[in-house]
Order: structure tokens, then sequence, then C-alpha cells
């Protein structure tokens, strides 16, 4: 088969024609039919993650069909359509059993400690594999299995209570699907934050106050739409300590500051009148369970969440095609969202 491997970290990614691996038992082959590029595999071709075990196949977000089946596995068939939950658990540990299986004592991930959709094919665990409903596209099936699944695991994590209201900072491919969610599970009112204006028309038309960061300072623009008070769950999607402040200091009493986007910075604060004082929380979310993907499909389904207003882009598998979407997320020029179509 046709793949994209990283043999060195900071390097291209490299084209390889390599055997498909067989399946075990309790293991699918699935034929890729659509993998996202996220900005998890940039930072994993930059070094980010000392996990990861090479040479390596990246890719988490995929969506295809089910190309071969382990003896064991029964409940599903061939051509079934599905996407991938990306967390390999044991199930057993103590994490699993508490429901924490990202926290898995031999957790691995595909595309980080197995390989990856940047392929033709990706052999999985079965239970791996989540049924695609019929409406719902490879493109978006494979983008709703990081994006949109951290965005609601993100919600979750935070709290968000009906009637509550939510700022989003960073609306790129999580915030279309933050946005979405937090108005479905109730919020009172939602604000996106970018500096990217031609994004936050996207957000509006999606029903979020707009809060562009280059013209007014966010923070100040956020407690002045609010009477002052700020907002009870705000979402860090961007990943950098200065956004992580914003997101604690636009904060109503009580209120919870969520931290999603990946970054390794220290950061510094004015702990009581940021923490202390209004008596916040700064709380962090990793991945996302594999119970939380059929409420994701539920809201899919009912067009409650929609990736359409994302104008998610295709590429084919090809090095260069990759390698430059990859480069673009390093530089944050890239778009809301691509994918690659084998």
């Amino acid at each position: 088969m046709r793949a994209l491997r990283l043999e060195a970290l900071g390097h291209p990614l490299v084209a390889v024609d390599i055997p498909v691996v067989a399946p075990g038992l309790d293991d699918v082959v699935v034929r890729v039919r659509a993998s996202g590029i996220c900005h998890t595999d940039a930072h994993l071709r930059q070094g980010g993650s000392s996990s990861a075990i090479l040479p390596l196949i990246p890719g988490h977000e995929i969506a295809g069909e089910i190309a071969e089946l382990g003896k064991n596995v029964r409940d599903l068939a061939l051509g079934d359509r599905v996407c991938v939950h990306y967390v390999v658990s044991c199930t057993t540990c103590v994490h699993c059993v508490a429901g924490r299986e990202q926290f898995c004592l031999s957790y691995q991930m595909i595309g980080a400690q197995r390989a990856g959709g940047y392929a033709e094919f990706v052999t999985i665990p079965a239970r791996n594999a989540v049924r695609l409903p019929e409406p719902i596209s490879f493109v978006h099936g494979a983008v709703m299995m990081c994006s949109s699944a951290t965005a609601l695991h993100a919600l979750r994590r935070g709290r968000l209570a009906a009637g509550e209201g939510v700022a989003v900072f960073g609306f790129g491919g999580l915030g279309i699907s933050a946005i979405q969610l937090a108005s479905a599970l109730g919020a009172s009112r939602v604000f996106a934050v970018d500096r990217d204006a031609a994004k936050l028309k996207v957000a509006e038309s999606l029903g979020a106050v707009p809060v562009h960061a280059v013209d007014v300072d966010a923070v100040v623009r956020v407690r002045e739409l609010t009477n002052g008070m700020g907002v009870d769950v705000a979402l860090d999607l961007v990943g950098a300590p200065a956004v992580t402040l914003q997101a604690l200091q636009a904060l109503a009493v009580h209120g919870r500051a969520v931290a999603v986007g990946i970054h390794s910075h220290p950061m510094t604060l004015p702990v009581y009148r940021t923490v202390l004082g209004p008596e916040v929380e700064l709380v962090g979310a990793n991945d996302h369970l594999l119970s939380e993907l059929p409420e994701l499909m539920i809201f899919t389904q009912s067009r409650t969440l929609d990736l359409g207003p994302a104008d998610i882009g295709t590429i084919p598998l090809e090095a260069d095609a990759v390698n430059g979407v990859l480069d673009a997320l390093d530089a944050y020029q890239a778009p809301f969202r691509t994918v690659i179509v084998p």
C-alpha cells in the first residue's frame, strides 16, 4: 500500500510502499477514505512528542470502510462505513475502568505510537471502529474524530451548563465544532475570539458573537459584552500562554477555563487577581472518550453540528501536498481543515 511516513523528527514526510498489516484476531483493516491533517500532526513532525515511535505513519483523524476482519470480530462486516477512535486502550486498568481511557496504563495513539491514517489502509482494534451513519461523509467523519470530539470533551471538562456563557479563543478546526456544540449544550451566548476577520465571519454565521482580537483587547471586549461579568466557560484552542491567560481573565466568578491547544511553554500570571480572588479554575482537556462519540453522531445527524461551513479542503495522498499543509499549520496559516483523500 502507499503511505506517508515520518522517518526522522523535524524532517518532511516521505512516500513509501509497504505491506498492509494483517489483522489480529480482534482487529480490522480499514480502507482509508479520508484522513484529516491536524495541528497535532505538525507538532509531532517537529519533535513535540517524545513518545512517538519512528518510523511512523501519522494520521489520527480517519474514516473509511472495513476491508478485512479478524477471526473474532462479529459485530462488523466487510464494507461497513466507520470512523476511527484514535485512543487504543486496554479496557482493564484502573484508568480504563474509571472511564479515563486516555490515561490507560498501556495507552497508544493511532498516528503516534502505532501506524495511522496517512495511508491507503490502517489496521486497528475492532472496538476502535465506530459506525459512521450514511448521511455523514467520510471527510466529515474523519474530522469529527479529533476536532469535533475534542471540542465536545473540552466543553464537558468545562462543566458547561444550560444558560451559561462561553468564549472560544481561536476559531479554527476545533472552533467550528466548539461554538456549535456549546449552543447545542445550552449556552446562552457564545463568543468567538480570533485575529482572522474572515474566520470570524464564519463564526458569526453560526450564531457566535465575533471578537476581533486585532482591533480590541479581547478580554475587555468580552467583559463589555457581558456587562462586566465575564463568561462561565472559556476554551483556549490556540495553545499559547498569552491566550491561556486571556481565557482565565475573561471568566466570571467561579468560571472554568479549559486548556485544549497544545504547547509546552511556561506561563506566569497574577494568581490572586486572576485565579484566587474570583475562584476560577484552569482545567486541562486531553483527547476524548469513546463513550462521547455516539452523542457526537447524533448531533451531526440532526444537523445540530454541521461541518459544512468549515470549507474543508481535500488533497491527495502525496508527500509534497501533505508536507505543505503541515508547514502551513506550523506557521498558523492553514485553513480551517484539510483532509487527505487517498
